[in-house]
């Protein structure tokens, strides 16, 4: 079982040869995505108004604990249902998981703007989070699966930018709800129901979709192992070999795939937790920044510098697939590692006005959320059989968010223990390092057709 090698006659425009199918594939994909990016913002931003109506008198006298654990708990449920939602994938298909997760992911957030206790809060957040957690992977699976070789990075980018959209979606429909107030002090309900309702009207859309056929013929043909540089197991006869073993297990088990796995997961924990660290901090330290330059409106910088940072990650994620196919895959991750430690280094130890952040935040919001997530769309699955596909890549993005979950908790400590927010982000970008040299150790896949 080999990689193909795809010979094909040079195209004048990169979406020459796509039809409509194909376009409806990453549409449908694409506007899923935006949820998570919308509830990921949501969640954000109506935290303050959210906690005070949900809190009891005595809890709200540690209200920054209970916004840790919140977070955490989304963030918790994403990492599961992705994993467990990437598995299945696996199992039943990516179109069938695609339209659970929506339906479960509209359910569930419409109910949590019913929440009245912080327990009822937590649980249906959790259940969001799984929900939404196999959103991605599936989606990256049926686009990459799908998309001819010529188009196929540019297409998972313009799928990952989806991510970005929902996040200034968020942003702009917040900034609505807060300046009019219709519930009064209860608007942030409608946030939920917002990024509730379409999800219906995106599950319509993907009814129309077609499975992946290259991920029906592998199972048909029992293609099983997770590369095609593993050892080829017999695909008829009678035995053991012809039972499909658990995927998860082969990533673990296969020697090649143990390799890849493991070397691609430690990039995800790399970009997550400089992002995490880079993003979250970004507000508060600018904000610290307009107060010590004597700006008027010091608060409103919060959300100026989140909306200019995200823009900056949406030019990534539009650009990265042409990047990608242009350097190669090695070359654009250690690019991107680089321009994430430099960037976060001018940001947090050199910039000191105002105007100055304005520069820097896009071009870092371009690294370390744009570039730094755009890979994961468009490598691993090109690492990987179609078999195990959707369970790899789900496990590469999850990970890394299983670690991640912890950190909100444990976020004022953190900045307490390390001397300030930014003295805090200088010390957590040093895991860019790893992110440098890491890609060298992985295959170059530029130019080759998925493995099959």
């Amino acid at each position: 079982m080999q990689e193909t090698h795809i010979a094909q006659p040079p195209k004048a425009h990169w979406y020459d040869g796509l039809t409509p199918t194909h376009w409806r594939v990453l549409r449908g994909s694409f506007l899923g995505w935006i949820f998570d990016g919308f509830e990921a913002l949501a969640l954000v931003v109506v935290l303050a108004p959210m906690l005070k109506s949900v809190l009891t008198p005595a809890q709200a006298q540690s209200t920054p604990v209970y916004a840790g654990v919140i977070i955490g708990i989304t963030l918790l449920g994403w990492g599961v249902g992705g994993m467990v939602g990437g598995i299945l994938a696996d199992y039943v298909g990516r179109k069938r998981m695609m339209l659970w997760s929506v339906f479960l992911y509209a359910l569930f957030s419409g109910l949590t703007a019913f929440s009245n206790t912080f327990v009822v809060l937590c649980s249906l957040r959790f259940l969001t989070g799984l929900a939404m957690g196999s959103e991605w992977s599936t989606g990256v699976a049926l686009v990459s699966e799908t998309w001819p070789e010529h188009a196929r990075a540019k297409g998972a980018g313009i799928l990952q930018s989806g991510f970005g959209w929902g996040t200034l979606l968020a942003a702009v429909v917040w900034y609505a709800l807060a300046s009019t107030q219709p519930l009064g002090t209860e608007t942030w309900r409608l946030m939920f129901i917002v990024g509730a309702l379409p999800a219906f009207f995106v599950l319509y859309l993907r009814r129309g979709l077609n499975e992946s056929a290259k991920w029906q013929q592998a199972v048909k043909e029992k293609r099983w192992n997770a590369t095609s540089d593993d050892r080829p197991r017999p695909v008829s006869g009678a035995g053991k070999e012809d039972k499909r073993p658990f995927t998860l297990t082969q990533l673990f088990t296969e020697r090649e795939a143990l390799r890849r796995t493991l070397l691609t997961t430690l990039l995800s924990i790399v970009a997550t937790t400089g992002w995490w660290a880079i993003s979250s901090w970004l507000p508060t330290f600018t904000v610290s920044l307009a107060k010590g330059t004597g700006a008027l409106d010091a608060a409103a910088w919060e959300s100026r510098i989140s909306i200019i940072y995200t823009a900056g990650a949406i030019v990534a994620y539009l650009a990265s697939g042409f990047i990608v196919d242009a350097i190669g895959r090695r070359a654009f991750l250690c690019m991107t590692f680089v321009g994430a430690l430099i960037t976060t280094i001018i940001t947090y130890h050199y910039t000191a006005t105002l105007s100055g952040m304005l520069i820097i935040a896009p071009i870092n919001g371009f690294f370390t959320l744009g570039c730094a997530y755009a890979w994961m769309a468009i490598y691993p699955c090109e690492l990987f059989t179609p078999t195990v596909r959707s369970t790899a890549i789900s496990f590469v993005f999850n990970a890394a968010r299983l670690i991640a979950w912890v950190f909100p908790i444990i976020s004022g400590s953190m900045i307490k223990a390390f001397g300030g927010v930014a003295h805090a982000a200088l010390i957590m970008s040093s895991c860019y390092v790893l992110g440098i040299v890491i890609p060298w150790f992985l295959p170059e896949t530029r130019g080759k057709g998925m493995p099959e």
